[in-house]
């Protein structure tokens, strides 16, 4: 009985291992057929459907809380990069350097502006202690803010190919901390001008026969000087293209600047775009505005620095202006030094 039994269990007990084996066998194939189908979804999703479907913007879900906190892709970026990169930055170069070949061509052609007549000497007060501060301030503060945007803009085409990475790096870094530091100070600069100036800058119809004769520089009236006032139309453009476009330079840079108040992209994008385009126009306008300044026309910088004229200049360029300071006895009269020499005589000495 006992020999029947244990043949029996060697009898069943394999049969019941192979029963439990194929029993477990489905499950463990389930298991291991799960990463496969966990891995072929995968690549399906990120597959072609995947990437159209973020592409058309579809967004998803982050734990960020910002604006288009989902969307991994924004489609209309790859456009303004384009339009920023493939357009604006060439033609933003081209109209740098015409202007300055613009400048350098007047200079060689027409040469500067010189006073017809001799000085007198006799000064006139044209600009105060704080219209010169003011002006300076914006210059400097202008041409330092042109300087770096026009690196972070442009370095990577004129810069970074011949300086070491490290070299590179501070400068890009130094600039762009400087041009976001650097931005609402001209924005309050251009607040300052437009309340100090706006007064002297509104146009009038003397200003349209100065255009007429094209202040005086071309043309049959090349030679001639225009009647105007405080200020010609042509400074007159420069201090409105200055508050106008200036307006839309600062607007931009300060979105740009402080992204915090729920912008999109959309939104920051466009603040590119006419950041750019403005402070280019800016850029242009402004070599014209220096090259008169400084080579255009005999005693204009003497002006800004001094804050007087002498009583030529401000008769041959701004005879109204002129007139009514000599009614209100605004003329100072002519420096004069005397070279006095003095002899010294030695005393005599008395011989006894």
């Amino acid at each position: 009985m006992r020999h029947l039994m244990t043949r029996a269990m060697h009898f069943v007990l394999p049969l019941l291992t192979a029963l439990m084996f194929f029993a477990v066998q489905p499950s463990f194939a389930e298991q291991q057929s799960k990463p496969d189908v966990a891995q072929r979804e995968f690549t399906q999703l990120a597959g072609a459907d995947y990437w159209r479907q973020i592409r058309n913007g579809e967004a998803g879900y982050t734990t960020s809380q910002g604006p288009e906190h989902g969307v991994l892709i924004s489609a209309p970026g790859e456009a303004w990069y384009i339009l920023k990169e493939k357009w604006m930055s060439p033609a933003g170069a081209i109209a740098i350097f015409g202007s300055i070949a613009m400048v350098i061509l007047a200079y060689v052609l027409m040469g500067p502006i010189m006073l017809s007549k001799p000085r007198t000497g006799r000064k006139i007060k044209r600009w105060s202690r704080l219209d010169r501060a003011m002006h300076w301030s914006m210059a400097f503060t202008f041409l330092t803010l042109a300087f770096s945007g026009l690196t972070l803009v442009y370095g990577k085409h004129f810069l970074k190919p011949y300086v070491p990475s490290e070299v590179w790096g501070f400068i890009v870094y130094s600039a762009k901390q400087y041009h976001n530091y650097m931005g609402p100070l001209f924005f309050l600069l251009l607040l300052c001008m437009l309340f100090k100036w706006w007064k002297k800058s509104l146009f009038d119809k003397v200003d349209l026969q100065w255009f007429m004769k094209f202040g005086g520089m071309f043309g049959k009236h090349k030679g001639t000087h225009p009647s105007a006032g405080f200020s010609n139309g042509g400074e007159k453009i420069v201090y409105w293209m200055l508050i106008f476009v200036g307006a839309f330079v600062a607007a931009s840079g300060l979105i740009l600047d402080f992204p915090i108040f729920g912008q999109t992209r959309r939104d920051m994008e466009l603040s590119n775009l006419v950041h750019m385009i403005s402070a280019l126009v800016l850029i242009c306008g402004f070599i014209f505005h220096i090259y008169i300044g400084l080579f255009g026309m005999e005693g204009a910088l003497e002006g800004m620095v001094t804050g007087k004229v002498d009583e030529t200049w401000a008769k041959e360029h701004h005879d109204l202006w002129y007139e009514e300071m000599k009614e209100q006895g605004q003329i100072e009269p002519a420096e004069t030094s005397v070279n006095a020499s003095t002899v010294d005589k030695e005393p005599k000495h008395e011989t006894r």
